[in-house]
C-alpha cells in the first residue's frame, strides 16, 4: 500500500528517546487508578462513560514538558496509554459486575470477593490487550489512511501540540477542582437539593434536572443529538409512561409491585412507579438496542473479521525496526493458554471448562471486531453493551443446557459476560493507543507492556471501588442506577427461571424497535428511558451548551479551539466529581456523612432551596464558559 511507504512517524525508527520510564509508568498507573474509578463512579450513575486518552495525554504533557522540563513525546504517549486502560476497564467492570452485588442482596448468593473482581478484572483486560496484538499489523500499519481511528488520531494531535501542554493541562485540573468543590457543596455538605423537579397538579408526570457538573459535562461531550435523544427517552418514560401507569392503575396491584399503584404513588411519587415498573421497561428497550445495533453492525463484523483474519495470516515476521516490533507470538499464546486455564481452574471464578472455552472463542471474535470498529465509527458507537448481551445469552443458554444452572450458572454466566465485555472495552482502548504510538513512532512493544500496567494497576483498584460504592449506597439505587448491570441480571434471570415481568420488558422492546423504525438511535434514547429524567435533563443541558458552540460565527480554528477547551473542562469536571463521589462514599461508610451534612440546619423543600440549586447549576454552567468561549488565548 503506497500510504503505508510513504509514513513517516514523527519520531523516526531509527532515533530512540525516553519511552518506558519511572516517571511515565508512575504517572500512568495514577491515571489509571484515577480515571478507572471516576470512570465507574460516572458508568453508575449516568449508564456511560467517557474515553479519559486526551486529558490523560494532556495532563502527562503538561506535566512532562512544563513542570519537569522535559522534551519526550513518547513518554507523555505511553503515560495516556496506561491512564486510559484504567478507564477502559472499569467500563467493561462496572457494566456487569455490579449484577453479583445485586444478588447478593436478594440473599440468592453471596457477595463477590475482592479478589474474585480483580482476577475477573485482570484476565479480562489481559485478554483483550493479548487478542489485540496480532491485529496491530493488520489494521493499524496496513490499513493506515482506511481506517481514522478518531480518538486514537485526536490523542496524537494533542501531544504533537505539546507547545500548549501546559495552557490545556491547566483546564483540565481547573475543571478536576472547581467540580470537586461543587460536588462537596451538592452531596457532601448538602447546601442545596441536587435536583429541581417540577409537578403539576392532577397529572402525575414529573420534569426537573440535578445540577451536577459531571452529569452536564456527558451532555457537552456527547454533544447534543445524543443528548436530545436521551432526553426524548425520558420524556416518555416520565412525562408519558408513568401518567398512563397511575391513571389506568391506580387501584391495581401488578407484579413487581407490591401495592396498589395509587398507594405507591401517593407515597413516593413518580419515583416509585419509576423504581418497579419504568426499569424493566428501560431494560427492554436497553436490551433490544444491544441487539438491533449488533445486528445492523453484523455484514461489517463478518467483514471485519474475515478481512482481519486474512491480513494476519499474510502478516510479515518479526522485524528490527523500533517501531515494528510486537511482543513476541511464542509469549501471546503462551499467555492466552495461562489466562485460558486460569478462567476455569481459579476457585475464585466460578466457570465450567465450557464457559472458558466460550470465553476464548468470543473474547477473540469481539475483540477482532472492536479492533476494527473503533477504527471506522470510534470507539463512543462500539457496541460493546450489544456484544456483552449476545454472550450473556449465547453463554446462559449453553450453561443452562449443560445443567449449571442456579447460583452457580448466574455467577459463571455473569463472569463469562463480564470478561468479553472487558476484552471488547480494552482491545477498542488499545487499537486507538497503538494508532497514536504509530503516528508519534512509538515503540509497539513497550505500548503493549503499557497497557498491561494499566489494566494490572486499575483491576486492582476496581474491586475496592465496587465495594466501596455497593456499601455506600448500593447498586440499582437512586443514587447509582446501574442501568446496564440491571439489564445483564435481568436477562441471567430471564433465561435461567423465567420470573421477569415479561409484559414489562416487551414494552420497552416494541418501544424501541418503533424508534429505530422512526430513525432514532435506540441506545441514548434506551438509556434515556431507563434512568430519571432529571438526570436526561441535565444531560440535555450540556448538549445545549455545546450547541450553541457548534452554531457561533467564527473563525473555524477559533471554534475549534473553544469546543476543545470545553470537551478538556469536562472531562475535569467528571474526574473531580467521580474522585469526590469516592471520597464521600468513604465517608458514609465511616459514618462521617451525618457530621458535615448541613441539610438538617436548613430547609430544603422551600422554594429558596429551588432557587438556590438553580444559581449554583449557573454558577457550573458558567466555569465551562469561562474555560473556553472567555478563556484568553496567546
Amino acid at each position: 500500500m503506497n500510504e503505508k511507504n510513504e509514513f513517516k512517524p514523527y519520531i523516526p525508527a531509527d532515533k530512540v528517546t525516553p519511552e518506558f520510564t519511572i516517571t511515565s509508568i508512575v504517572m500512568g498507573i495514577l491515571l489509571a487508578v484515577v480515571f478507572g474509578a471516576a470512570n465507574a463512579y460516572l458508568g453508575l450513575r449516568v449508564g456511560m462513560t467517557v474515553s479519559a486518552s486526551i486529558p490523560a495525554a494532556v495532563i502527562s504533557m503538561g506535566v512532562i514538558r512544563v513542570i519537569m522540563r522535559k522534551n519526550s513525546i513518547l513518554e507523555s504517549n505511553l503515560v495516556q496509554t496506561i491512564g486510559s486502560a484504567g478507564e477502559s476497564l472499569a467500563a467493561g467492570a462496572i457494566f456487569t459486575l455490579p449484577a453479583l452485588f445485586l444478588w447478593a442482596a436478594e440473599g440468592k448468593m453471596n457477595k463477590p470477593s475482592i479478589i474474585e473482581i480483580t482476577i475477573i478484572a485482570l484476565i479480562g483486560g489481559l485478554l483483550g490487550v493479548l487478542f489485540m496484538i496480532p491485529l496491530r499489523n493488520a489494521l493499524i500499519v496496513k490499513e493506515h489512511g482506511v481506517l481514522p481511528y478518531p480518538e486514537g488520531t485526536a490523542c496524537a494531535e494533542v501531544l504533537l501540540a505539546g507547545e500548549e501542554g501546559g495552557a490545556n493541562a491547566s483546564t483540565v485540573f481547573a475543571g478536576l477542582g472547581i467540580a470537586a468543590g461543587f460536588k462537596f457543596i451538592i452531596d457532601g455538605l448538602k447546601l442545596v437539593p441536587s435536583e429541581v423537579s417540577f409537578r403539576v397538579k392532577g397529572y402525575a408526570g414529573e420534569i426537573g434536572t440535578q445540577i451536577y457538573p459531571a452529569v452536564m459535562s456527558v451532555g457537552y461531550i456527547c454533544g447534543p443529538r445524543i443528548s436530545s435523544y436521551m432526553f426524548a427517552g425520558g420524556i416518555v418514560s416520565w412525562l408519558v409512561l408513568i401518567p398512563a401507569i397511575v391513571l389506568f392503575g391506580s387501584d391495581l396491584t401488578l407484579y413487581p409491585g407490591t401495592a396498589p399503584i395509587g398507594e405507591m404513588f401517593a407515597a413516593g411519587g413518580a419515583s416509585a412507579i419509576w423504581g418497579s415498573y419504568i426499569r424493566y421497561i428501560g431494560a427492554g428497550a436497553l436490551a433490544a438496542g444491544g441487539i438491533i445495533s449488533l445486528v445492523k453492525s453484523l455484514p461489517l463484523i463478518i467483514r471485519t473479521f474475515r478481512d482481519a483474519l486474512k491480513s494476519m495470516s499474510g502478516a510479515k515476521g518479526t522485524s528490527n525496526k523500533r517501531t515494528e516490533q510486537d511482543l513476541s507470538m511464542k509469549f501471546l499464546l503462551l499467555a492466552i493458554l495461562v489466562l485460558t486455564l486460569l478462567v476455569w481452574l481459579v476457585p475464585a471464578i466460578p466457570v465450567t471448562l465450557i464457559g472458558a472455552i466460550i470465553v476464548v472463542i468470543f473474547g477473540f471474535f469481539f475483540a477482532t471486531v472492536s479492533s476494527r470498529m473503533v477504527g471506522l465509527v470510534g470507539s463512543s458507537n462500539n457496541p460493546v453493551s450489544g456484544m456483552a448481551i449476545a454472550t450473556l445469552l449465547i453463554a446462559t443458554i449453553i450453561l443452562k443446557i449443560t445443567g449449571d444452572q442456579g447460583a452457580h450458572g448466574m455467577q459463571g454466566a455473569i463472569a463469562i459476560g463480564s470478561i468479553i465485555c472487558i476484552v471488547a472495552a480494552i482491545a477498542g482502548d488499545a487499537s486507538q493507543d497503538l494508532k497514536t504510538g504509530y503516528l508519534l513512532g512509538a515503540t509497539p512493544k513497550k505500548q503493549q507492556i503499557g497497557e498491561m500496567v494499566g489494566v494490572i494497576a486499575a483491576a486492582f483498584a476496581i474491586g475496592g471501588v465496587l465495594y466501596l460504592l455497593d456499601a455506600a449506597w448500593g447498586f440499582g439505587t437512586e443514587q447509582l442506577g446501574a442501568p446496564q448491570a440491571m439489564l445483564m441480571k435481568m436477562i441471567i434471570e430471564g433465561v435461567m427461571d423465567g420470573n421477569l415481568p415479561w409484559t414489562l420488558v416487551f414494552i420497552g422492546v416494541f418501544l424501541a424497535i418503533a424508534v429505530e423504525i422512526v430513525g432514532i438511535p435506540v441506545l441514548p434514547f434506551a438509556i434515556g428511558v431507563y434512568l430519571p429524567v432529571q438526570l436526561n435533563a441535565c444531560i440535555m443541558v450540556g448538549g445545549l451548551v455545546r450547541l450553541i458552540f457548534d452554531k457561533m460565527n467564527k473563525e473555524p480554528k477559533e471554534k475549534d479551539a473553544i469546543i476543545s477547551d470545553g470537551i478538556l473542562y469536562c472531562s475535569g469536571m467528571i474526574a473531580g466529581e467521580g474522585l469526590v463521589g469516592i471520597l464521600l462514599a468513604v465517608f458514609a461508610v465511616f459514618g462521617l456523612d451525618n457530621a458535615i451534612n448541613l441539610s438538617s440546619k436548613l430547609n430544603l423543600s422551600t422554594p429558596a432551596a429551588n432557587i438556590g440549586s438553580l444559581v449554583v447549576f449557573a454558577l457550573i454552567i458558567l466555569s465551562l464558559l469561562k474555560f473556553s468561549i472567555w478563556k484568553k488565548r496567546k
